[in-house]
């Protein structure tokens, strides 16, 4: 069993992404992996998934847009203030306003972007470009 479903989720994403595939299952099914999934979705890095539960965890089926170049797990969790966006910008993405930081705020998972918008503060979750 892997230790951090979430890094190893987006290790077989981005795996399945260079070499041209346009489906990719992940499994286990968490919350969390859930709720990242629904972000790049939204963010159109993804097509879309679909949960299918077997009795032993469950998995999730991805349908692969193409447009990922990168993406992984943060780790160690950084905590994050309202103030400090920018640094973990340029640590994490290539440039200015291209990609986003999932950061799980008290009221959510969210783009770094809305965070800043915001004005709240949390811990880094992933990053996606």
């Amino acid at each position: 069993m892997a230790k951090d479903t979430l890094a190893s989720a987006l290790s077989n994403i981005r795996n399945a992404e260079r070499v041209g595939k346009k489906e990719c299952i992940v499994r286990p099914n968490s919350k969390l992996i859930r709720q990242v999934l629904t972000i790049m979705k939204d963010n159109k890095y993804i097509d879309g998934f679909d949960v299918t539960e077997d009795g032993k965890g469950g998995y999730f089926t991805i349908k692969l847009a193409g447009s990922i170049n990168r993406c992984g797990a943060i780790k160690p969790r950084f905590s994050i203030s309202k103030r400090n966006y920018e640094k973990f910008e340029k640590r994490y993405l290539p440039a200015a306003g291209i990609g986003l930081i999932v950061v799980s705020t008290p009221t959510g998972l969210m783009t770094h972007q809305e965070a800043k918008s915001k004005g709240m503060g949390g811990k880094l979750i992933a990053y996606v470009y």
